[in-house]
């Protein structure tokens, strides 16, 4: 078997072949708006866990993890509740297979790198600029699928890459708030969730294409890799030491609705996959995208200046152009 075969025999149902036909638009607006919702959520609550509430927490790969612990537990409680009503069935009991796991884990890494490198990312930089700092996934993307895949991009999506890559250096050049260790970490996550998107269809395979098992695996083993990470980083120390609210009772809410909503992202992607086109998820991740910016800039009160204007509306076409373009090019395979 060819390894483009091969790459193929892993990969879900294509999006192309879903429709909405079979759904009423009430039930499509809500699902695209729970996405929305819990989308935002889980990048404005981090950042005001982070750097912007009374309970300023500046302790990213903790918060990582916290949020980790938190999604096994609505993983191990929504399975129990599957076992005895339907509505909850999506996610099957949980496993751990060892020799499962070993197969998993170098998809585990790159995962828990992709989660405390965007919280590491949120910590130093403003949300209206994190959609910037995070943007160069896409060319990331296309330069894994070339190297790794040995697969060619089409001329159009160069050019989409070259307008976000445009947007990303304007943008940067005209951040205020400009942090080198910011776009350190921004650029790091774009470059392992570009490799996550790649090796976690490989990795499907030995769940049986089964994301929710996969959901199992991936959380288990990325809290077990990353509590040593935790450790090592002295942010235990300095939490015991430095944080004098951790008796606090609003405060761990505050942290345990932060993790609930990282897993409820899992549940709006699927339920969007489930009832959606493939043209809705373009339209609905592109204008997601806009949404953030400009309640960043609202609610956290963030100056853009006109450089920094141009680069995340660069940014924001480039994306919604790529994805655009990609969403053309599945549809007349």
């Amino acid at each position: 078997m060819s390894d483009k075969e091969d790459e193929k025999a892993f990969l879900p149902t294509p999006a192309a072949q879903r429709n909405e036909k079979n759904h009423p638009s009430s039930l499509i607006a809500i699902v695209v708006a729970f996405y929305f919702v819990i989308s935002l959520s889980v990048v404005f609550l981090n950042k005001y866990i982070l750097s912007s509430s009374q309970y300023e927490f500046p302790y990213p790969l903790f918060v990582t993890w916290f949020q980790l612990v938190v999604a096994l537990i609505v993983i191990f409680i929504w399975a129990e509740l599957g076992k005895s009503y339907k509505t909850f069935s999506i996610i099957p009991p949980y496993e751990f297979d060892t020799s499962i796991a070993k197969k998993i884990a170098p998809l585990t890494f790159i995962y828990v790198m992709m989660l405390a490198l965007n919280n590491l990312c949120l910590k130093y930089v403003e949300v209206t600029f994190y959609q910037v700092a995070r943007s160069l996934s896409i060319n990331f993307t296309i330069l894994f699928t070339y190297v790794i895949l040995k697969q060619k991009t089409s001329s159009a999506t160069l050019v989409a890459c070259f307008i976000v890559f445009l947007g990303f250096a304007i943008g940067s050049y005209g951040e205020i708030n400009f942090s080198w260790a910011g776009i350190f970490y921004g650029v790091g996550s774009s470059a392992f969730v570009a490799l996550y998107g790649i090796y976690v269809k490989k990795t499907l395979g030995a769940v049986d294409n089964n994301q929710w098992r996969l959901l199992h695996y991936n959380t288990t083993l990325a809290i077990l890799m990353l509590g040593p990470l935790v450790l090592l980083s002295g942010e235990i120390g300095e939490i015991m030491t430095k944080v004098d609210f951790l008796d606090s009772f609003q405060f761990w809410t505050l942290m345990t609705i932060t993790g609930i909503t990282g897993f409820g992202i899992n549940i709006a992607m699927f339920l969007q996959v489930k009832y959606t086109s493939a043209l809705t998820n373009t339209i609905s991740g592109t204008a997601k995208s806009c949404v953030q910016t400009i309640l960043a800039a609202m609610i956290f009160q963030n100056t853009i200046t006109v450089l920094n204007g141009v680069g995340i509306l660069l940014a924001l076409f480039g994306s919604g152009y790529y994805s655009y373009v990609r969403y053309n090019e599945m549809m007349s395979r």
